[in-house]
């Protein structure tokens, strides 16, 4: 797996029912390197840190092996790299095999896989349509955030390298869709609610449904 697109934002202003605010989403691809910090990427805005950044979500990460399939369904947009709004774009990212918890080498930094990305209205607004927060729930490949273990840089080029496998089966799409499925797995509601590289709170809201 190796990165193709490193990716910041500058705040952007929006209009979201009648009010008025700001995200960082709209992402756009830069030359230089990128420092992943403890709770968030130098330099990248984040607008809202109650749903993103943070020790869990210090990164996102995007699959370009996806890009083709929703240019396909949105031909008439702008097309870029980080249009999901990932920091990282990177080839050969799958979200059937990464597992909740492995560690892995990305440049310098060491990181560790913890949650799919759950979309937002404000990716409604990056696309034009809020049809496609049901789409990007559906097609199932979200990206993953990660908590950074060591602080490092990374650049175009840089690898995605596994340190240390999970010992947890629950990989990021089995977990993306148990939190959207109205019947919940028990099984999968298990090994999530026992994964401690999920946060805390989401894990005791899953115990609800055992």
């Amino acid at each position: 797996m190796q990165i193709i697109s490193t990716n910041i934002g500058k705040p952007t202003p929006i209009n979201w029912n009648g009010q008025q605010t700001t995200t960082g989403i709209f992402k756009y691809p830069v030359s230089q390197s990128l420092l992943l910090e403890g709770e968030s990427v130098a330099g990248d805005t984040i607008s809202d840190r109650k749903v993103h950044g943070g020790v869990f979500k210090a990164c996102y990460l995007f699959s370009a092996d996806h890009y083709p399939y929703w240019k396909e369904k949105y031909p008439e947009l702008d097309w870029n790299w980080g249009m999901f709004g990932e920091n990282l774009t990177i080839e050969g990212l799958d979200e059937t095999k990464i597992r909740i918890g492995s560690i892995y080498k990305l440049g310098s930094a060491l990181i560790q896989i913890t949650q799919p990305r759950e979309p937002c209205f404000k990716l409604g607004i990056k696309f034009g349509t809020q049809e496609i927060l049901k789409q990007f729930i559906d097609h199932g490949f979200p990206g993953t955030y990660v908590k950074v273990l060591e602080v490092g840089e990374v650049k175009n080029g840089d690898t995605l390298e596994l340190v240390k496998e999970s010992e947890s089966t629950l990989t990021i799409q089995q977990f993306y869709k148990l939190l959207f499925s109205r019947t919940k797995d028990v099984e999968l509601l298990k090994l999530a609610i026992n994964n401690d590289a999920l946060p805390l709170k989401k894990r005791e809201k899953l115990k609800r449904h055992i």
